[in-house]
């Protein structure tokens, strides 16, 4: 008999046992995906509390050896971690979110990269997400709504067009706004639209000058920083991404049909007593209207041109791309096709683009590598557009006849060809043709461990050719001789950096230092000619040597160079003070000989709040951080050669014979400077509850002096104009960049990303201190351009017949206000009506995510602007001769306050510029995006997503003058493509 001691002893053997056998370690399987179900390469699975651990596949698989109680911490960069115990499971599958503050993210700031929680400068940032998620065809196109301070306007759909961009407004008067773009590091002269931007990892925006002011001169309007993919460690990765689109003119715009033109001619003559008031007669008619006409209105025809300069566009992008690599060497490459075909004929653009960056480690301290993008691209209608003629075109006249053959003059008007022939196949080329080249070398050697230095290389190669031909039969020629020009540009852009980086930390010390040497230069060759009398028109452009007249052959240069030295301390205590010292001596080329050189400084200080001990603690603040900085940035943005008086040809009598010779065409300024902006901002940047709710606040303000403006000269001087440093402005405003995760429940997610922008800028100072430059409607406290005229209180009515005499005008014209009162109208009563800059302009995204499904809508708005509406001024010219906007205007029947009363003596009316004016404000609904990961197991992912552009706009404008879009940067007019509504299927797909 055992004893009971035997007994308890085999028990515990027993149960050791079981637990070793329960202790051994088995193998797993898994896959990590992100919310839309695609594939995480190269995420971290580690055993919590071992040195155990593995990564994903390039299909997001993993395999893992492990017991049933380890614990699984999984993390990816951007991600938020996630903890899982194993259990008695052998597959696991693992979402994860992402990690919406990203206090530790890193961005990239010029020459260098920082922590989003140690930033000084007011930056904002754009993920691949975000841009790749709508199907733009332009990489500035992405700006707009997204960062807070960026105003991005697209005026029309013309294909090849870019948005303007303007950072926190405008600064300058004359000389450039535009912001500096960045790629890979390069500073570019020849911007960013050649860039594909599926190739786009992230975009950063700099807009203080803590963050602009290491690029001196260059970032005197802000930076723009785009980076683009590159390849990655790990299994290849080949990703095919195809959208196709469809697209039409926001609405036909709204003329008028035969029987309003003929009503309206009736009336333009009723008003000077050629036609009899009252109903229209045959009889009068038959005095009035050309035989064609009459027709016209006997059919009661109504022929509107838009119906045939007008189509259905089509717009599509195809893209394959491969990245991967293995520890020494990574690659991106792509290849892209994309078409944009116009919805006016013979408008399209089509662009041919590949791309390949590659990384390579050439031993443990050395590192090269490159950037390179080529680009053929060919436009056609980069000025061609019929619209114009088209709308004017009498809708009485008949454009075919009876065999369907185009009648070249639908009416009886010599002057008025019809719109159509403008489209006829070869009657117009216009066709542009470019291809460019841009590399971005660098090599990187670490001297010790903190010290690296670094060199960049940025050349810029780009072949440009431009043909046009007019032929006989077009509204140009109205049957005279064919005439074409072409022209030629090579240019040749450079950029030469060399960068010393040092960081070392000293306890709780962080310090970092930058220094740099650059040069860019640029080089710009043209050549062109113009002929009359091509003499077989099938030749169009080429062999313009056999034309009967040759004009104006002519060749040119342009160069400018800029040399910079650069400095900057970034230093950090503990992460809680935060401290920004950057200096840079820029010298330019476009400058006098004493003044090319000029230092720009900058200094910024921040103060992690929520690092400090009184609020460490805290479970709903996260982050709290305050910013504040000042300093100068520097503007060249002019033409070379403005410090030298240049000369061109003019004839004169020697004797009695001609002969050539030069003399002064522009006056030189050799004492031209630098024109500087000094920025103060103090930003606020806040995350809350876990990131649920994030954001920042920015104010500003951005002093301007030196402004580089034309200075009219006496007409005794022999000169227009001289360019000097005169004037200042204020640029100032209010940035609110918010976002929050409404719902985060299960499979279900809704977050919305705001920003609102408040910008004012005004003149301070111009000629001689405080004086008003009223011939240029410039004015001390307003924006730089301001709208100053008549401003129209309505149309004189017949109840107003005194009053509109003494005022030497009468009923049915329009009526201007007597600003001072004084019983007459003369410029003195003009007024400031007001400015294309707008109150504010703000754009929201909500992005709702089930599952694979996600569904998106973006949100834009600009508010308060003053636009000047081209439309108004060209069609209501020669009342009765050219076709109008199906406008209220007055008659006596008709006592409306909107437009006058149409008058065949008058080619215009009084006041007319009056009548051009209306309101900007817009909201539209920018874009739907609706799109499906589908599950598979055969490929790594797979989208499919449509979306919506443009599918509603809510305007005053709009409202009243169908298919004309208000959105500009300051006028519209019939030269701009209209714009459109478009729908777009895409597919996304990794193997």
């Amino acid at each position: 008999m055992k004893s009971p001691l035997h007994k308890m002893m085999l028990v515990l053997t027993l149960l050791l046992s079981c637990q070793i056998a329960f202790a051994q370690s088995r193998q797993i399987s898994g896959k990590i995906t992100d919310t839309k179900g695609e594939s995480l390469i190269g995420a971290s699975i580690a055993v919590k509390g071992t040195t155990t651990g593995t990564v994903t596949d390039a299909d997001g698989e993993f395999t893992l050896a492990v017991t049933n109680e380890a614990v699984l911490v999984i993390s990816y960069t951007g991600y938020t971690t996630k903890e899982e115990v194993v259990g008695t499971r052998t597959r696991i599958e693992i979402t994860l979110d992402e990690n919406i503050n990203q206090l530790s993210e890193t961005v990239v700031v010029g020459y260098g990269t920082q922590k989003k929680s140690q930033l000084t400068g007011a930056i904002s940032s754009i993920t691949a997400k975000q841009i790749t998620e709508l199907p733009i065809t332009n990489a500035r196109q992405a700006l707009q709504g997204r960062a807070a301070g960026v105003d991005v306007v697209q005026a029309g759909s013309r294909p090849g067009s870019a948005p303007t961009v303007r950072i926190r407004g405008r600064r300058s008067i004359q000389a450039s706004n535009e912001p500096l773009f960045v790629v890979d590091g390069i500073p570019l002269a020849g911007g960013i639209d050649d860039i594909n931007p599926q190739d786009i990892q992230s975009m950063e925006i700099l807009k203080d000058a803590s963050a602009t002011a290491i690029y001196g001169s260059r970032g005197s309007n802000g930076v723009v920083l785009v980076t683009t993919r590159r390849g990655k460690t790990g299994k290849s990765v080949v990703s095919f991404d195809t959208y196709y689109g469809i697209s039409d003119a926001l609405g036909k715009i709204d003329v008028m049909d035969g029987p309003q033109f003929a009503e309206y001619k009736r009336e333009s003559r009723r008003a000077i007593g050629t036609y009899p008031a009252g109903p229209a007669t045959a009889e009068a008619d038959g005095k009035l209207f050309e035989p064609i006409e009459l027709d016209g209105i006997a059919k009661n025809r109504s022929t509107d041109y838009q119906d045939y300069i007008l189509r259905q566009g089509a717009i599509q992008s195809h893209q394959l791309g491969v990245t991967g690599g293995d520890k020494n060497t990574q690659f991106a490459i792509s290849a892209n096709y994309f078409n944009d075909k116009g919805i006016i004929h013979n408008q399209d653009f089509t662009r041919y683009t590949f791309r390949l960056n590659l990384d390579h480690q050439i031993s443990a301290r050395f590192k090269v590598g490159t950037s390179t993008l080529l680009v053929y691209s060919e436009r056609n209608g980069e000025v061609f557009n019929p619209l114009g003629v088209t709308l004017r075109e009498n809708p009485l006249g008949r454009p075919y006849d009876d065999n369907g053959n185009l009648i070249f003059l639908p009416t009886s008007d010599g002057l008025q060809t019809n719109p159509i022939a403008e489209i006829a196949p070869g009657a117009i080329i216009d066709l542009t043709k470019r291809t460019r080249m841009f590399s971005s070398l660098y090599g990187e050697w670490e001297i010790i461990p903190g010290l690296k230095y670094r060199v960049n290389f940025g050349p810029d190669f780009t072949n440009r050719r431009t043909g046009r031909f007019t032929g006989s039969q077009t509204q140009a020629r109205r049957g005279g001789i064919a005439v074409a020009n072409t022209s030629y540009e090579y240019g040749f852009n450079y950029t030469m950096e060399n960068i010393l980086n040092y960081s070392k930390s000293f306890g709780a010390n962080n310090l970092n230092i930058t220094a740099m040497q650059s040069l860019q230069k640029d080089d710009v060759e043209t050549a062109s000619i113009s002929v009359d009398g091509v003499p077989v028109e099938t030749q169009l452009f080429y062999a313009l040597g056999q034309a009967s007249t040759i004009n104006n052959p002519g060749t040119g240069i342009a160069q400018w160079a800029l040399n910079s030295y650069m400095g900057r301390v970034n230093y950090d205590f503990k992460g809680k003070y935060l401290l920004t010292l950057t200096g840079r001596y820029d010298g330019s080329s476009r400058f006098g000989r004493n003044t090319k050189y000029g230092f720009f400084p900058s200094a910024a200080i921040g103060w992690n709040i929520s690092e400090e001990g009184f609020l460490k603690g805290s479970k709903w603040l996260e982050q709290l951080k305050l910013r504040a900085s000042y300093g100068s940035v520097g503007n060249t943005g002019i033409n070379p050669y403005q410090t030298q008086t240049s000369l061109s040809r003019t004839t004169y009598l020697f004797g009695t014979t001609g002969a050539y010779g030069y003399r002064p065409n522009v006056l030189g300024n050799p004492d031209l400077k630098w024109e500087s902006t000094s920025t103060a901002n103090i930003g606020l940047d806040f995350s809350l509850w876990a990131g649920r709710v994030y954001g920042t606040l920015e104010v500003y303000q951005a002093d301007t002096r030196d402004l580089l403006l034309s200075d009219q000269l006496p007409l005794t001087s022999g000169f227009s104009s001289v360019l000097r440093n005169i004037g200042r402005t204020r640029n100032k405003g209010l940035e609110i960049t918010l976002s929050t995760v409404n719902v985060d429940k299960g499979s279900f997610r809704w977050s919305t990303d705001l920003q609102f922008t408040h910008n004012k800028e005004a003149i301070l100072e111009l000629f001689n201190g405080k004086q008003d430059d009223i011939g240029n409607a410039r004015f001390i406290g307003q924006p730089l351009t301001a709208y100053f005229d008549f401003n129209k209180i309505g149309i004189w009515q017949t109840s107003e017949l005194d009053q509109a005499t003494k005022y030497q005008r009468k009923p049915g014209e329009i009526k201007v206000e007597d600003v001072n009162g004084d019983g007459k109208h003369d410029a003195s009563d003009r007024t400031i009506l007001g400015s294309q800059v707008p109150d504010w302009s703000g754009g929201i995204t909500n992005r709702f995510e089930y599952k694979g499904f996600d569904l998106s809508f973006f949100v834009f708005a600009r508010v308060g602007s003053l636009i000047q509406s081209g439309f108004h001024s060209t069609f209501n010219t020669l009342a009765g001769r050219y076709n109008n906007l199906d406008i209220d205007y007055w008659t006596p029947n008709n006592p409306t306050n909107e437009f006058p009363r149409p008058n065949q003596n008058q080619e215009a009316p009084v006041y007319q510029s009056t009548l051009t004016y209306f309101s900007g404000t817009f909201v539209k609904i920018r874009n739907i995006n609706f799109g499906y990961n589908v599950p598979t197991k055969k490929i790594t992912g797979l989208r499919i997503f449509t979306s919506i552009q443009q599918p509603f706009i809510f305007s005053e404008y709009r409202s009243k003058y169908k298919g004309i879009d208000n959105e500009t940067d300051g006028a519209v007019n019939q030269d701009q493509t209209p714009s459109v509504r478009q729908i777009t299927f895409g597919i996304n797909a990794k193997f």
